[in-house]
């Protein structure tokens, strides 16, 4: 619950800024000189493309949360077991021992979105943000192209 809130709020304040971007580009535009309707033309981009990853990173997350929800509801849910350092942050090696066993589970079954689910996770907990968002929009779209019924956990 903590990190939808934290997720609402870090949107509602982008899309704020958006708005406030956004304004000054139209002020600049109706200025109407050469050179501050070129300028909020360029202000304007920003927020545009902004709005853009918002929503691309909102449609992510919802996926990938639909995702959790489905394989939990299978019982195929990854168990969050793994020893912490006295900080609470998940020890390496026991996260590098997880990773070997996601990696062949996935290595065995290529087409499982539910491995690949997995194994973002492991990515996750191993600390490599990058390979885990590319192994969960794998699963995601394997997910999309996967018949509903259950082939393992």
């Amino acid at each position: 619950m903590r990190a939808k809130i934290t997720y609402f709020t870090t949107a509602a304040v982008l899309v704020f800024y958006f708005v406030l971007v956004g304004g000054r580009g139209l002020m600049l535009i109706r200025h109407g000189t050469l050179l501050t309707v070129t300028f909020g033309v360029a202000v304007l981009i920003l927020p545009v493309i902004g709005v853009w990853f918002l929503w691309k990173n909102t449609q992510f997350v919802r996926r990938a949360n639909a995702l959790a929800a489905e394989l939990d509801a299978e019982g195929g849910l990854p168990v969050d077991d793994l020893a912490r350092t006295p900080s609470g942050r998940i020890d390496r090696d026991a996260a590098d021992a997880v990773f070997t066993k996601r990696r062949e589970e996935t290595e065995d079954a290529p087409d499982d979105w539910r491995t690949w689910f997995r194994l973002a996770v492991a990515y996750q907990d191993a600390r490599d943000t990058p390979r885990a968002r590319k192994a969960m929009q794998r699963a995601i779209a394997l997910r999309r192209t996967a018949p509903s019924s259950p082939s393992g956990a």
